[in-house]
């Protein structure tokens, strides 16, 4: 039976950049980093060769959930289409306060967005707001800010 979530990880091309955008950018605090290669590695990922630099972020102040940084030093591989309609692209949604200084704060640094924000008009979220974003190497993220 799943008793929690740990986390959350994305594979990125540049630690650096999505240091920048995840910690600069977004707030996420750094917990770990580590680079692991070896038996393990290969073993857990089934890639051989797999060296690996690893960075956790801590998402939120009170939040238990992390996000898991992954860059593959080696072996190297090419990027996914990061379409939301591309069946096994995911994306990650984050929780706001105020969607709309987050929009004008980041669309001012340069963040790309799909669109402004929207008003949710259904399930559970409706009355909310929302708006996706490209985070580095185009992964999608969804700010919301939570009805009421």
């Amino acid at each position: 039976m799943i008793i929690s979530t740990n986390h959350t990880s994305f594979t990125v091309s540049d630690m650096e950049q999505a240091l920048l955008f995840y910690h600069g950018l977004l707030g996420m605090q750094v917990v770990s980093e580590r680079t692991i290669s070896g038996p393990f590695a290969e073993t857990i990922t089934g890639i051989s060769g797999a060296n690996m630099r690893i960075v956790y972020l801590q998402m939120a102040p009170n939040s238990e959930h992390r996000l898991e940084l992954i860059q593959y030093l080696s072996p190297k591989a090419q990027p996914l289409e990061q379409s939301t309609s591309q069946p096994g692209c995911a994306h990650l949604a984050l929780n706001v306060d105020d969607l709309d200084a987050m929009y004008r704060e980041l669309s001012a640094k340069g963040v790309r967005f799909k669109s402004q924000p929207v008003t949710i008009v259904g399930g559970p979220n409706a009355g909310g707001k929302g708006v996706y974003l490209y985070g580095p190497d185009g992964v999608t993220l969804e700010l919301l800010q939570p009805p009421g």
